[in-house]
């Protein structure tokens, strides 16, 4: 019987999980010995790679002394909670992973707390004590007090700690005394993370993750809860609404290494991926023919905002992207529903604009940020929350917002999010940080990122989940200033810029091409004013001495695709294209914007 051990680490941004992973598949010897690897072995979208972050769970195998340990890389961050719930499944131990200079970071706590409710073993490394400045020590008993917070048991507070630097690769039980490889690791995860347990009976696996091959179609990955998972199969698919499908299991996969391996057949207690299965979803049950039963359904967050993706009807159209067409739109949209569970596409009345339904802003904009990469021209709109009418009244969704803040900053938070209609509902002392809870319509969460960020010196954690539709909490402020839009098509000039600065703030540098409709800047009053910076300076045959020189032009301000989609408003689009990101109003001429006048 093969020994097998499920774990999953979990940390801040930025503490070295993927780090860690590439360490531990050299030190298994999973390359060969002139292979070209590279680092950040895991995170392997240009997407993950750019931010530094990962955004999607994936999980492989090694094989250490007689153990094969499953490894699942988590994301770390907040806005992909609901990734790091699923996938936790999977596991029976944890590895937390922790800075030596920074300690248990905010974030830590969201991902710890839902690993130790589910009982899972945690071995503690800190990691980079080649850091200067680092305090292993301290951070260790911030650990201890994190889980003593967090209500762990006797048994999860009673846990191994690993020290080293997965960086230079070594890791040793004690940080003083280096070794030269990251073994100490490995003997402790064999050690004290439970076997994978072997439940006998009929088959029960749950679905909780997903991949997807152009060849075959969805594939179904889980760990065998119960019983023996065979090659060819049948086998009764039980939905999540408690409705049975009858299907075959036509290829099984184990994970080995970065890849998978081709089964007859798995036993209870591995991680395995399944192809086949027709119209599963995350959370189904795969479960034996004859006498199927159904495990506890994994609970998914419903989408609470939608945004309007439509093609790119602006001037510059089709200059910089290889799919600018509708069709292609819809077929990129479907298909990333197959695989992206918490998407949800709708069509609209126009056939050139699509609904897509999301969990938040960063969702939805790392699935705009993947389309512009491939090379999809699109317009996006506002972010709207979901409206639905209840007993005949106007409700929203209310999502429950947790803020962790230092106490000196407090009181900042919660005037940001208590102008946003949010209601505080408990504020306690959580070790050495100040917990707040929060009501708030999911309205108020658009763009309130960033002003709790600044507000606290970045040292604020934010994760929110949907509560329930309530009724409308009435108007939320939304941007305070104008904009400054463009009369006229052609390139900017210095010279305009320079004369119009007293206007406002600018989002383009000199010497760029702009259309009529085009957002160029930031009123410094509260209505839009329609500009021309396309003007260059008349020529006379009267030279001024030294005026070309006197043009100081402050630096226009470059917006991310959050930061854009936070900050317009209804009657406005960003046109995203592989090269570009600008933003417009819908109707480009003033004529037309007078007689649509959105109100």
């Amino acid at each position: 019987m093969q020994k097998i051990r499920n774990i999953a680490i979990i940390a801040h941004v930025d503490h070295g999980k993927t780090t860690l992973v590439d360490k531990i598949l050299h030190a298994c010897s999973i390359f060969r010995d002139n292979e070209q690897s590279g680092d950040l072995i895991l995170d392997n979208n240009d997407l993950e790679r750019e931010r530094g972050i990962t955004i999607v769970s994936k999980n492989v195998s090694v094989q250490y002394k007689d153990v094969k340990i499953n490894i699942i890389d988590t994301p770390g961050h907040a806005d992909f909670g609901g990734e790091v719930e699923r996938v936790l499944k999977m596991a029976d131990g944890v590895l937390l992973l922790c800075d030596a200079f920074e300690g248990a970071m905010p974030q830590t706590r969201f991902v710890t707390q839902k690993a130790l409710a589910l009982g899972l073993k945690p071995i503690v490394v800190v990691n980079k004590v080649d850091k200067e400045n680092c305090r292993p020590e301290e951070v260790y008993e911030q650990i201890f007090e994190l889980f003593f917070n967090l209500e762990a048991t006797e048994d999860q507070l009673d846990f191994p700690v690993i020290y080293g630097s997965s960086k230079q690769g070594w890791m040793s039980t004690d940080w003083k005394v280096p070794t030269t490889d990251i073994f100490a690791l490995l003997d402790a995860v064999v050690a004290n993370i439970p076997a994978a347990p072997t439940n006998d009976g009929t088959l029960q696996m749950q679905i909780t993750s997903l991949d997807y091959s152009s060849f075959v179609g969805r594939i179904a990955i889980g760990r065998v809860h119960r019983g023996v998972i065979k090659e060819n199969q049948p086998v009764t698919l039980i939905k999540r609404d408690g409705k049975i499908v009858k299907t075959r299991v036509k290829e099984l996969y184990t994970f080995e290494g970065l890849g998978k391996i081709r089964a007859t057949e798995v036993k209870s207690g591995d991680i395995c991926a399944v192809v086949g299965i027709d119209g599963f979803d995350i959370g189904d049950t795969i479960a034996d023919f004859e006498a199927p039963e159904q495990l506890p359904v994994i609970k998914i967050d419903e989408p609470t905002m939608n945004m309007l993706f439509t093609i790119n009807n602006s001037p510059f159209f089709g200059k910089e992207g290889k799919f600018v067409t509708s069709q292609r739109l819809r077929e990129r949209l479907y298909k990333e529903i197959e695989k992206n569970l918490a998407l949800k596409v709708v069509e609209t009345e126009s056939p050139d604009a699509y609904l897509v339904y999301g969990r938040g802003i960063l969702h939805l904009s790392v699935l705009i940020e993947t389309m512009r990469r491939e090379g999809y021209e699109i317009q996006v709109g506002q972010p709207q929350v979901i409206v639905k009418e209840i007993d005949g009244k106007k409700c929203e969704p209310i999502e429950t917002l947790i803020v962790d803040v230092p106490g000196e900053v407090a009181g900042k938070v919660i005037e940001l999010v208590t102008q946003r209609k949010g209601e505080l509902l408990i504020m306690e002392p959580k070790g050495d940080l100040q917990h707040l809870e929060f009501d708030i319509p999911a309205r108020g969460i658009i763009g309130l990122r960033n002003n709790v960020l600044t507000a606290t010196g970045g040292e604020a954690i934010m994760a929110h989940r949907f509560k329930a539709y309530e009724p409308w909490k009435g108007v939320i402020p939304g941007r305070l200033n104008g904009v400054l839009v463009s009369m006229e098509k052609g390139s900017t000039t210095a010279y305009s810029i320079d004369k119009l600065q007293d206007r406002g703030r600018f989002f383009v540098d000199p010497g760029v091409d702009i259309y009529e409709g085009q957002i160029l800047g930031e009123h410094i009053r509260d209505n839009d004013l329609v500009i021309n910076i396309v003007k260059g300076k008349a020529l006379t045959n009267m030279r001024a001495s030294g005026t070309d020189d006197s043009q100081r032009i402050a630096p226009a301000i470059k917006f991310s695709l959050e930061e854009a989609m936070e900050y317009i408003q209804a009657d406005e689009y960003i046109e995203v294209t592989p090269v570009s990101m600008r933003l417009r109003k819908i109707h480009l001429t003033e004529a037309a914007r007078k007689v649509n006048k959105i109100v």
